[in-house]
Order: C-alpha cells, then sequence, then structure tokens
C-alpha cells in the first residue's frame, strides 16, 4: 500500500509518501510545495492544486492522511490554511482517495510514542523508522512523513484487532 501524508500549508504545503509492505514502512518521496508569496490567493491554491495533482499522478498513493486543523493566535494564517486543506481534500475525493485526519498529538504518539514529543525528536523517529541517513527536511516534509506512518500505523493496528461478533 502506497500512502500519502500531507502537511497542509498555504505557503508550504509538507508532503511524504511510503511504501507499506508487511508491517514495513518504506520512504519513496518527500518535500513541499511552496507558492510564491507575491501571487494572488486563488494562484497559489491553483499552484496547491496543481502540485498535489502531480505527486498524486506519479505515485498512485492509495490512501492519504492530513493533519486536522489547529487554531493558532493568528487568525489569517489559519484561514489561509483551511482554504488550502479544502484544495487538498477536493484534489484527494476528486481521484478517489480516502483520507484520514490526524491531530498533531496523534501522529507525534504514532511516530514517537509520545503525544507532547518535540518536532526534533519526531523527525528523529521519522529517520530511524524509515532507515533514513538523516532527518528529512523541510519540517514540513518531516511532518509529511510522520502522517504517512501514522495512517500506516493504524492501519495496522486495526487488521490486527479481532472481528466483531
Amino acid at each position: 500500500m502506497i500512502i500519502l501524508g500531507i502537511d497542509p500549508g498555504f505557503a508550504d504545503m509538507g508532503y511524504g509518501i511510503i511504501q507499506s509492505v508487511g508491517g514495513k514502512d518504506r520512504c519513496l518521496a518527500y518535500g513541499s510545495l511552496r507558492t510564491p508569496a507575491g501571487e494572488a490567493s486563488e494562484a497559489r491554491l491553483a499552484s496547491v492544486y496543481e502540485g498535489l495533482s502531480k505527486i498524486i499522478d506519479k505515485y498512485k498513493p492509495d490512501a492519504a492522511a492530513i493533519e486536522k486543523l489547529f487554531f493558532s493566535k493568528n487568525v489569517k494564517t489559519a484561514m489561509s490554511v483551511a482554504e488550502a486543506r479544502g484544495v487538498i481534500r477536493v484534489c484527494l475525493q476528486l481521484r478517489g482517495i480516502d483520507c484520514a485526519e490526524f491531530s498533531p498529538a496523534d501522529v507525534k504518539m504514532a511516530v514517537s510514542g509520545n503525544g507532547a514529543a518535540t518536532k526534533e525528536q519526531v523527525q528523529k523517529m521519522v529517520r530511524i523508522l524509515l532507515g533514513l541517513k538523516e532527518a528529512p527536511k523541510p519540517d514540513d516534509a518531516a511532518d509529511g512523513l510522520a502522517l504517512a506512518i501514522a495512517l500506516s500505523s493504524a492501519k495496522r493496528f486495526a487488521r490486527a484487532l479481532p472481528a466483531r461478533v
């Protein structure tokens, strides 16, 4: 199974793609999609859609994980991230890709066993879990990989549960 993890963003959307086979996760790709700061918001949102479409076309993920929106003190930033999340969700929906949502604490717990882990701890565990030589950069890309690992873990756990009677 190929899983796409997405750390949504308006200026910078992080992504990570893993392949999960037999309980083992392997990194296929990671990076970030950046939109030009001077462009109109519609053009930036279109860039997010087009960039994500290219990633999906190249890697053909079976499932995706996206970080839940959390509100910060900067309302303007939260609104633009919410718009980007909407574009991302529509892009996944139109391609028939199921999307799970995880809170930042859920992702940290799945990757490091600690829901209050620091960014550095999460990056280190992503590197270890995927057998990477160095921690993925930028931070948004590492978060994308962590989201993909969280979904892979959740799917393994769900398969391990006994069937309901």
